[in-house]
């Protein structure tokens, strides 16, 4: 946040309540974490996504990143898309329009095929803009996204921020 007289000031982190997590607590560079939550998700009116077999991705400031395994998908969901993009900690992102039940969503999930050191896990997975879809679940509760419409993290009711990505927040 940038105050009126033009300096950087440090966002006010929202305390967490008893089984809330701060994404000011989440470290930078970003960690992984493996997750058991039951993950869904519907494109087109179709569940294009049934698994427990996830990894998150943590860091400073922003929520969560979920990235499912790349054969949770059904065959034809995902069709390679062009362009690529670079993270200083995970390396270079590819991109995969995401098709279901009649609805395409251009460039709607991305993976790191090749993540740099630390990140292997990501190789064989997935992760998808929840702006997009039709619904993402976490244990049955249902996301909302990031905002920004460039980082793609999920939102619970476990999660406080406030969260990068927002109008105004590009300097944190």
């Amino acid at each position: 946040m940038v105050s009126s007289n033009g300096i950087f000031k440090r966002p006010r982190p929202i305390k967490p309540a008893p089984g809330q997590e701060s994404v000011w607590d989440y470290p930078r560079p970003p960690r992984i974490e493996a997750c058991s939550e039951r993950i869904v998700v519907r494109l087109g009116g179709q569940v294009i996504v049934d698994t427990t077999n996830a990894v998150r991705v943590l860091e400073t400031s922003h929520p969560p990143v979920y990235y499912v395994p790349l054969d949770a998908f059904p065959s034809g969901v995902l069709v390679p898309a062009g362009g690529t993009t670079f993270c200083e900690f995970k390396g270079e992102a590819s991109y995969f329009d995401v098709v279901a039940g009649g609805v395409a969503v251009p460039r709607g999930g991305w993976t790191y095929a090749s993540p740099s050191h630390g990140f292997e896990a990501l190789s064989s997975r997935v992760a998808l803009y929840p702006e997009h879809m039709d619904s993402c679940e976490i244990n049955g509760e249902r996301v909302t996204f990031q905002e920004g419409g460039f980082y793609g993290g999920w939102i619970t009711q476990k999660i406080v921020g406030p969260f990068k990505g927002g109008p105004a927040t590009s300097g944190w």
